[in-house]
């Protein structure tokens, strides 16, 4: 490769990157959303059910696509969150002890709840993560056997998030597939002794679309459980609140990956279409007297989600708002209404 198509694909991961961020501080501010709206028992609901969705989805496809389908139920649960969450850019460690327990870490800082977001998190909600995913493993794998043991949380001030995957000599009821023993601690990580990925099936283009995808992918799934747990009326008021104020925080950020620069209306347009190409959507821009007509012709993230409402629209329109606050004063943003919510959404920018 040349020097200009090194720079030109460093460029795109860039792009890739800023897109994992904003994404990645959408879903963060979500949940936070929901603590300090509707309280902590919603927003443990909220994970739990995020979680749970998203364990069902990706967790045996996963297994499969990282070549450790193979493994002993606790030990491929375990590699299974190490490898996948090293591919999304979460630091996690993992420490094998026998074939039937096989210990992972999540050291600080923690990639979901990034910076001071960690103060504003309940134990509670954090725990509903494990009950959501952690806690399943055994039931997806088909061995109800399997639990998993909570060492630490960091939301409580401990070090970390930590446990162990366990395969006991019985079945486990519901209720027992997530226990705490506080006053256990994970051995120290030998990253020598770690699974690794096969360089050859995850080479870095691979891996930095990955590492954009992980993080939008908790949106996909976040947006509809919401519409379905809080109803449209209440779920277009987080959503929206949620993009508008998060989009306000990260416009710099993304703007500076995208090349693009504050101004007005002009200015914010070009971020708009840049951003649509970052994720992979398609745009058509026509301008007339100074305002700009966005036509998107694609959602890639939500193509297909079989219980996709037109509220998840409302991450977009509050996304968009808050970035165009940060871009500049007074530009508006406004989405035509479209049938079921769906592409093309047109935006009119002025």
């Amino acid at each position: 490769m040349t020097a200009a198509s090194d720079a030109a694909q460093e460029a795109q991961w860039a792009r890739w990157r800023a897109v994992a961020d904003l994404y990645h501080a959408y879903f963060t501010g979500l949940i936070l959303t929901v603590v300090t709206r509707r309280g902590t028992a919603d927003a443990a609901e909220f994970v739990f059910r995020v979680f749970r969705r998203q364990q069902q989805e990706r967790f045996l496809p996963g297994l499969k696509k990282l070549g450790i389908d193979h493994l002993p139920p606790a030990v491929a649960a375990a590699q299974y969150h190490y490898l996948s969450n090293w591919i999304g850019g979460v630091h996690v460690e993992y420490m094998y002890e026998s074939d039937a327990k096989a210990w992972i870490r999540y050291p600080p800082p923690r990639w979901i709840w990034k910076g001071t977001a960690i103060c504003g998190v309940p134990g509670e909600v954090s725990r509903a993560m494990l009950r959501g995913w952690h806690a399943n493993n055994g039931a997806a794998l088909g061995d109800l056997r399997l639990g998993f043991v909570c060492t630490k949380q960091s939301v409580d001030g401990q070090d970390g998030l930590e446990g162990y995957y366990h395969q006991y000599d019985h079945p486990l009821e519901q209720d027992q597939r997530l226990v705490f023993a506080r006053h256990l601690e994970a051995p120290l990580f030998d990253a020598k002794t770690a699974p690794a990925l096969p360089v050859a099936s995850w080479p870095r283009p691979r891996l930095e679309k990955a590492y954009r995808n992980y993080a939008m992918e908790y949106v996909r799934t976040a947006a509809p459980v919401m519409v379905q747990l809080f109803g449209p009326e209440d779920a277009s008021y987080l959503l929206h609140l949620t993009g508008k104020l998060i989009g306000m925080q990260y416009f710099d950020e993304v703007a500076s990956a995208l090349a693009m620069r504050r101004g007005g209306a002009n200015e914010f347009a070009a971020f708009l279409d840049a951003l649509f190409a970052a994720q992979d959507d398609v745009a058509e821009t026509t301008q007339s007297e100074g305002t700009f007509e966005l036509r998107q012709q694609s959602w890639k993230l939500m193509d297909d989600v079989a219980d996709y409402h037109p509220a998840c629209a409302r991450v977009l329109e509050g996304l968009f708002e808050g970035l165009a606050a940060g871009c500049g004063r007074h530009i508006g943003v406004h989405m035509r209404p479209t049938a079921g919510g769906r592409p093309p959404l047109v935006w009119t920018i002025g």
